[in-house]
């Protein structure tokens, strides 16, 4: 019964948690939409290079890990692709 009331607390304080990250800032993205626009191929790049991205990001304000200006749902499959998603590159480092 312990378990179950902490477990019920533990809930409802990330639900504020959550609530309250969801007031954030709108970010103003008007300026990365001109320009190329990335498809596929752009989108399967940017997942390869997503690690090193993610580094970039520690360091550097104007680095970013996903395209602003993608066309959608090709974009957002070739990340995936790229970014090893559904373990297509995880799968031959395991051991049998």
């Amino acid at each position: 019964m312990k378990n179950r009331k902490l477990a019920i607390c533990g809930i409802f304080i990330l639900m504020i948690i959550i609530g309250l990250c969801s007031c954030a800032q709108k970010e103003v993205v008007d300026a990365c939409l001109k320009g190329h626009t990335y498809g596929f191929w752009g989108g399967l790049w940017h997942g390869f290079i997503a690690p090193f991205d993610l580094i970039g990001m520690i360091f550097r304000d104007n680095v970013t890990m996903y395209a602003q200006n993608n066309n959608g749902a090709w974009y957002a499959f070739g990340f995936l692709i790229g970014s090893g998603g559904w373990g297509f590159m995880g799968r031959h480092g395991m051991k049998k």
